[in-house]
């Protein structure tokens, strides 16, 4: 049984629930809201998730309650696995987790270690410390993930202590390129971001078995928009099938596949068409991934009844949407839909079709190790956030 740690990101409980959809809700130890502890034979390739920032090797856990105790173990363990690593220049970094400490405390012990490894006639680079955690250019940008790199994350929790290694990073780079470099883009219908439609697909999937050909499944975006899902079920290993009510986004959607086609190794098919998300008829729905209608944007909250106004026409779609689906899918089929919230001084309002999904012919599933609430994707100044909403056909 392999034991892989993962660092979340900025909305911890979407992470978990993504993790969780992957590997099932027995394979994880959540540590606080910072990472997770998961115990798998079977590790996807890190590129494939989307709410976590890093994967990591367990080095060693255990028991302290103050950074002097760290620093003393740190100075203990570390040393030989440092000496250990190939021939050449090391380059040594520190990240800390959970624990109130300043950069320049990190500075000392790291150079505390690099007097240590020095001493073995090693030479060794240290990267500095801005804040208590490297962000992931700094891990890229400095090779920390490569034979002679060593990023050591130090999650403190309670009265626990984790030292694990980073093996991947959120490779920013990649994400950046799809995001940014497709040739068709519109800021009007929104700007889904990749690594969240990796999240909303690995929700609408579960638990990938061993063995299994997702070659052979096809993941359906009704809502396809610009494509973005569609890219990324595609670079998934999946099959892709896009509909969308707009000619244009149809066009827009064709664009980038093919731009993808040209920038990226894929096997799996794509067909994009227009048609209506209320009334379509899709064959071979295997998944349903998709940010579906999310109204008109707001750069500040409108007047109660403007905002009322929109809730119910965003949804009146929603709800024929679904049923639509129903009618079209079998007891036990499983999508994940990102939604619209709309955030007032009060809290999020929701769709009110959420309180009907029962006589509509779903479950709403619920993650065991997270919220439901805490599922809404949402950015500081945001009016409209996304609620990520995962369904099971009853």
């Amino acid at each position: 049984m392999k034991s892989t740690l993962y660092i979340l990101g900025r909305q911890p409980a979407i992470g978990i629930a993504e993790l969780e959809s992957l590997y099932g809700e027995k394979a994880l130890n959540i540590v606080g809201d910072i990472a997770v502890h998961v115990s798998t034979e079977d590790v996807l390739p890190f590129a494939r998730i989307g709410g976590s920032i890093k994967q990591c090797e367990i080095l060693a856990e255990l028991t302290a309650n103050d950074w002097k105790a760290v620093d003393t173990a740190i100075n203990i363990q570390l040393p030989s696995l440092l000496t250990s690593l190939p021939e050449g220049k090391i380059k040594f970094g520190m990240s800390v987790y959970g624990v109130n400490v300043s950069p320049s405390k990190i500075q000392a012990t790291a150079l505390g270690l690099k007097k240590t490894v020095k001493q073995s006639g090693r030479s060794i680079r240290i990267i500095p410390n801005k804040a208590p955690e490297l962000n992931a250019a700094q891990v890229l940008r400095n090779k920390l993930t490569d034979e002679l790199g060593f990023e050591l994350n130090i999650i403190v929790h309670e009265q626990s202590v984790i030292f694990a290694r980073t093996l991947a990073v959120q490779d920013i780079d990649a994400y950046a390129a799809r995001d940014h470099g497709r040739p068709m883009r519109d800021s009007k219908v929104g700007m889904l971001p990749p690594k969240l439609a990796q999240i909303i697909i690995n929700l609408s999937t579960g638990r990938i078995t061993p063995g299994t050909n997702t070659q052979q499944r096809t993941v359906l975006d009704p809502f396809c928009g610009t494509g973005v899902v569609l890219q990324e079920a595609l670079l998934a290993g999946y099959n892709a099938t896009g509909s969308d009510l707009e000619p244009r986004m149809v066009e827009y959607s064709e664009r980038n596949l093919e731009w993808l086609n040209d920038n990226a190794s894929y096997a799996g098919t794509s067909m994009i068409f227009e048609a209506d998300a209320t009334n379509a008829d899709w064959e071979s729905i295997d998944h349903i991934a998709s940010e579906t209608y999310l109204g008109r944007p707001f750069s500040a909250l409108p007047p109660a009844e403007v905002l009322q106004g929109v809730m119910h026409d965003v949804d009146t779609i929603h709800r024929k949407f679904l049923e639509n689906v129903t009618r079209q899918t079998n007891p036990g089929f499983r999508m994940c839909v990102a939604v619209p919230a709309w955030k007032t001084k009060n809290g999020f309002l929701h769709l009110e079709t959420l309180d009907s999904l029962e006589e509509l012919g779903y479950n709403r599933l619920r993650f065991v190790h997270t919220d439901n609430q805490e599922l809404i994707y949402h950015r500081p100044g945001q009016i409209v956030g996304r609620e990520l909403v995962t369904l099971i056909r009853k």
